[in-house]
């Protein structure tokens, strides 16, 4: 097996409300850890690939030079930043690929990381409706009443999907009991995830409380080494292949609103440049922003024919003992989408689970695993293709 890049190392931080006070906190305690997992000293890294969202979580920018500062040893090393909204942490890691595969390095240190619990739930929810097009969109109010809008859509076009979104809901909670990373560790059941109640109250109807990933704090971390560096690493990852591609941000201004477009060219752009296709992958950690999201996910992917994303539920496709076990890490759903620190740590718990280092969350088998991170509302879109390496 080729690849132009490997993941070797990595660290990973809980998700959730953390005592940390900032950014700078957060990144500290997982960037020296991952370069010591790849078994490597801070010298050894040529750059550094930071992923933070920010855009209001915090006055504090530069976050790229913040590294040097939390630690010391990388403070001369090249580092820069990436943002692309929800999916900073893949613009960040696909952003070290490229100097890897450039030849510009040979071990470039990724971190994404997000303090989103330090401002007020409004000031929060103003930061990420800035995810979605605020001239067009104004009347939604808030991202979670776009993810509702295009739930209403699909309610209109196929029929009510509340038993489905409830499904994955609970599915992804349960998933998160054996994830000692997760923000929320407690199997909440399907009854629960498909019941209005006070202590599941509407956010944005039809979507439930339960539908919505969590505001929360946390930060992973990864080395991606080229391959001569990396045969001598004690476990490595291959990087198989990888794809990004756009959407329009305003809605309106798509083909068909429910389609996901992009989020499907990128994912079988990855599929195809891996020369594997959907039945060769062991698992899929998948974007559920919302549980509409996974729904409209797994139709985009080819897992299931527009409006029958719920059949593939029924069957337990995508349970960790059915056909392709989706977000077994829980997901945003459960484990939290702190967002800079999202898209890494999809690729890290997918790592783990490949070099059998996923603890109760492991899966029997583990060979291939696909990765799919968007920003705003399928927007921008990165799909990666991982596998074990010998």
């Amino acid at each position: 097996m080729t690849a132009s890049s490997y993941l070797i190392g990595w660290s990973h931080s809980r998700f959730g409300k953390l005592p940390q006070p900032d950014i700078e906190a957060l990144i500290s305690d997982v960037a020296l850890p991952a370069i010591a997992d790849a078994g490597l000293e801070p010298q050894d890294i040529d750059a550094v690939s930071v992923g933070v969202f920010g855009s209001g979580f915090s006055r504090q920018s530069f976050d790229a030079a913040l590294v040097g500062t939390a630690a010391p040893e990388l403070a001369h090393t090249a580092a820069v930043r990436s943002e692309n909204a929800c999916a900073t942490g893949s613009a960040a890691l696909h952003a070290a690929i490229d100097r890897i595969e450039a030849g510009r390095a040979k071990a470039v240190l990724v971190i994404g990381a997000e303090k989103m619990t330090a401002v007020s739930g409004a000031e929060a929810t103003d930061v990420l409706f800035g995810c979605a097009h605020r001239r067009t969109e104004s009347e939604h109010g808030s991202f979670a009443a776009v993810f509702a809008h295009l739930t209403r859509l699909y309610g209109e076009r196929f029929g009510d999907p509340r038993e489905s979104l409830a499904m994955i809901a609970a599915k992804n909670h349960r998933n998160g009991v054996a994830n000692p990373y997760a923000h929320m560790r407690k199997d909440l059941g399907v009854e629960f995830c498909a019941t209005e109640s006070e202590r599941n109250p509407v956010v944005a109807a039809p979507l439930l409380r339960t539908d919505c990933s969590m505001v929360s704090d946390g930060a992973a971390a990864v080395v991606v080494a080229a391959p001569d560096l990396a045969r001598a690493a004690r476990r490595r990852v291959a990087v198989r292949s990888r794809a990004q591609a756009n959407d329009p941000l305003p809605i309106a201004a798509r083909r068909d609103p429910l389609a996901f477009d992009a989020a499907r060219t990128a994912f079988r752009r990855a599929l195809a440049e891996a020369d594997v296709a959907l039945h060769d992958l062991d698992l899929l950690e998948t974007h559920d922003c919302f549980t509409s999201a996974e729904l409209l996910q797994y139709e985009a992917f080819g897992l299931a024919d527009p409006g029958e994303g719920g059949k593939i539920l029924a069957e337990g496709m995508t349970l960790p003992d059915g056909k392709l076990p989706v977000n077994v890490s829980g997901g945003l759903k459960a484990k939290g989408h702190p967002i800079g620190a999202t898209g890494v740590s999809q690729h890290v718990i997918a790592a783990m689970q490949l070099v059998g280092e996923a603890g109760d969350m492991q899966l029997p088998r583990a060979a291939r695993a696909a990765v799919f991170n968007m920003g705003g509302a399928a927007v921008a879109n990165y799909a990666t293709v991982l596998e074990a390496a010998p």
